[in-house]
């Protein structure tokens, strides 16, 4: 993570409220792409999806950066 967990719930309270139970999805450790043979990157129209039983799921789509 780039950066800590203190800082993540400091700058997301800053605009939202969070409540017990919220969930922030902050991605893959550094280097798990890069550690497998070949390597393996998220490219435009991947979809990931996380799901947490009795909760739910939610779904991102990888889309390209606006120049």
């Amino acid at each position: 993570m780039i950066f800590g967990v203190a800082k993540v719930l400091s700058y997301i309270s800053g605009f939202m409220t969070l409540e017990p139970g919220d969930i922030i999805s902050t991605g893959t450790p550094p280097g798990v792409g890069l550690g497998m043979k070949p390597p393996l990157y998220l490219k435009e129209g991947d979809r990931m999806r996380l799901q947490i039983n009795g909760l739910g799921h939610q779904e991102q789509l990888v889309v390209k950066k606006a120049d």
